[in-house]
């Protein structure tokens, strides 16, 4: 009988051990600021989690926001101390979107900085690239695990169209780096644009580390808006986006020149969208999917892929409660991580899992 009873215990450890931890990285007021909201999440090379938001002195999305960061060297189970990763002074910083580049080591961050009380659809907003009532696009980066960073590099006219465009957004959430086909090695960051009331999703790309950057051609529809990336099995990409108009379901294009051109925008039936950004990562020969299944941003769920993205037929609920934008990530240790926001997006939690999770009873 104790034999059995020790059995039991061993299977129910088990069983717990493949259940999702969860800890808390950024919390509104506590952490300097009254809002924290917009997540990215990378692992550098050495292992390191960094976990990016927007601070914001306001609940608002143009509020002086600073682009911020957490770091944690045990996966993600703690975390240091909050840091300013760029800070635009009166300007308001917005959809932090980061990626290692591997060769070097490096990670980069892009984002974008608004006119001073000038927001989103400010009639006083300006299209071009110079000019002080513009949308600009920024980057920085550390050599060093995300300890320091540069200071940050204007970049608005390789990534935003001179003429119509109001503003753009650079994911939020995460950029790739292609490990396959002709353009193995490019470095790919999704954007949307807005042009008067249609949004575009469409990417830039750099051939040489980070130096530079390319806008490719936007993926028609006109549906899209916040957006992220992914690359599939032979070398190819696909965008995975918010809706912007057209039925509650997320928007797909793929791309088979590395991010130049898109297909047209289509709906993914398996995956709902109540009007919220979510992420796209793909890890060995599958590809994972977060974000909120209801009506509301509520029910975090994680769906898998095995055909590269055209159909979702595994899907499990990380977390039943508020649950909006979310970004995963892949984990040294074999886990995936998702950085979500909860409680209103008053918190930004941390979630590791297995991926046979997924598929455990």
């Amino acid at each position: 009988m104790k034999f059995i009873f020790a059995l039991l215990a061993l299977a129910g450890s088990a069983f717990a051990a493949n259940k999702p931890e969860f800890s808390d990285v950024f919390i509104a007021g506590k952490d300097k600021f009254p809002s924290i909201r917009i997540p990215s999440v990378v692992v550098t090379k050495k292992g390191t989690v960094l976990a990016f938001a927007e601070g914001r002195m306001a609940h608002a999305d143009q509020a002086n926001n600073k682009i911020i960061l957490k770091r944690s060297a045990d996966g993600g189970q703690t975390w240091g101390a909050l840091q300013i990763v760029a800070d635009d002074g009166a300007r308001c910083l917005n959809n932090p979107c980061a990626v290692v580049e591997q060769s070097s080591g490096r990670v980069l961050v892009m984002f974008q900085s608004y006119p001073a009380k000038l927001r989103e659809f400010s009639k006083d907003m300006q299209t071009g690239c110079t000019g002080e009532h513009i949308v600009r696009s920024l980057i920085t980066h550390s050599d060093d695990d995300g300890v320091t960073w540069s200071k940050f590099t204007d970049i608005t006219a390789s990534c935003k169209r001179p003429t119509v465009v109001m503003t753009v957004a650079s994911g939020p959430g995460i950029g790739i780096q292609i490990q396959r086909g002709p353009h193995a090695g490019r470095l790919v960051m999704p954007f949307n644009e807005r042009a008067g009331k249609i949004f575009n999703v469409y990417t830039v790309y750099s051939d040489d580390r980070g130096a530079s950057w390319k806008p490719g051609e936007n993926a028609a529809g006109g549906v899209g808006n916040e957006v992220q990336v992914v690359e599939l099995s032979d070398g190819t990409l696909r965008l995975n986006s918010r809706r912007s108009s057209g039925a509650k379901l997320r928007k797909t294009s793929v791309s088979a020149d590395g991010g130049q051109t898109w297909s047209k925008l289509e709906d993914v039936p398996d995956l709902m969208d109540p009007t919220c950004m979510a992420s796209v990562l793909r890890r060995g020969d599958k590809l994972f999917f977060s974000g909120p299944f209801a009506a509301k941003r509520e029910n975090g769920t994680i769906a898998m892929s095995g055909d590269d993205g055209k159909t979702w037929p595994v899907k499990k609920v990380l977390f039943p409660g508020s649950f909006a934008y979310s970004v995963l990530t892949a984990l040294p240790d074999g886990t995936l991580g998702c950085l979500f926001e909860t409680d209103g997006a008053n918190r930004i939690v941390f979630a590791r899992f297995m991926s046979d999770w997924l598929t455990t009873p």
